[in-house]
């Protein structure tokens, strides 16, 4: 099975996928050594703001933008439904972060921070998806019980 997506026919700049994942990592990396929780807050605000479809709002993408307009870096699409797919389970670990560390159990938020920050550096240099590959393992088992 090729991976395409058969929900949806939206397509977004992987480009801007990837420098979103490297201010994630960045900001992941921070709440690891700081372990302040307004880092985990912003990750979830910015999480939350692109998933209700509201990426004017959303920090991270605002300076992708900014820097894919000033480098002049032309678009490479791909299937949004993967990368919406990866979002949300972006925006659920920012959750557990923030309730971890609002409940005090600062070694499980390490923890899901650790795994935040894998997924991020792989899709920041290997342009790999963890939760894409999820997403299509779904689609795949999706389509074998039919």
């Amino acid at each position: 099975m090729s991976p395409s997506c058969p929900i949806s026919t939206r397509r977004v700049d992987s480009n801007m996928v990837r420098i979103i994942s490297f201010q994630v990592a960045i900001f992941t990396v921070i709440l690891l050594f700081t372990q302040e929780s307004i880092f985990a807050l912003v990750l979830l605000f910015d999480f939350f703001m692109r998933t209700i479809r509201r990426p004017n709002l959303s920090p991270f993408y605002l300076v992708a933008t900014f820097i894919l307009s000033g480098w002049g870096i032309a678009p490479k699409l791909c299937d949004e439904s993967p990368k919406r797919f990866a979002m949300y389970l972006g925006l659920v670990t920012s959750l557990f972060l923030v309730v971890f560390y609002a409940a005090g159990f600062s070694t499980f938020a390490t923890v899901i921070g650790i795994i935040l920050l894998i997924c991020a550096l792989l899709e920041t240099l290997f342009d790999f998806c963890i939760g894409c590959k999820i997403y299509y393992g779904l689609q795949i088992l999706n389509s074998l019980k039919k």
